[in-house]
């Protein structure tokens, strides 16, 4: 899996013009799902970002969790972390998980996450054509991906 998380101010989905999810301050995620992944990518992933210390504290430092902020998160599919771009200018996808893996996953991580921060998980819709809109705080951009854990 691969994610990149966005510290925001606060970041909206919306769908065929109307308004599907928003979040305050927190996370923007977008997730990517490959062929290999499997529930224990998404238990590694939930445990990192709840415990990603990326908010300021009271000196100024990024020493704090979302939790420790009680912030919101909002989690997008995202297949096209998985491009693949070596050959020609046109990306390729065959890394992306099929629908039948992904949405499983997708599905699975937004759960655990909710789980982890005790709090609904604003989310997506899978497959569909999002307009996602974010103020990125500081900026503050991390990606992570389970294949590289070291």
């Amino acid at each position: 899996m691969r994610v990149v998380i966005q510290r925001v101010q606060h970041a909206s989905v919306t769908i065929e013009g109307t308004l599907h999810s928003k979040i305050g301050k927190g996370y923007l995620i977008l997730l990517g799902v490959c062929e290999e992944d499997t529930s224990e990518d998404v238990e590694w992933l939930v445990k990192k970002i709840v415990g990603l210390r990326v908010f300021e504290d009271e000196n100024g430092v990024m020493n704090r969790s979302i939790m420790e902020e009680d912030g919101e998160a909002l989690v997008v599919s995202q297949f096209t972390l998985y491009a693949s771009y070596k050959k020609g200018n046109r990306p390729s996808w065959f890394r992306a998980a099929s629908h039948e893996i992904s949405i499983p996953l997708y599905e699975e991580f937004c759960s655990k996450l909710s789980e982890a921060m005790n709090k609904p998980v604003g989310t997506g819709e899978f497959g569909a054509d999002m307009k996602v809109e974010l103020l990125n705080d500081g900026p503050v951009t991390i990606c992570m991906d389970t294949k590289n854990k070291e």
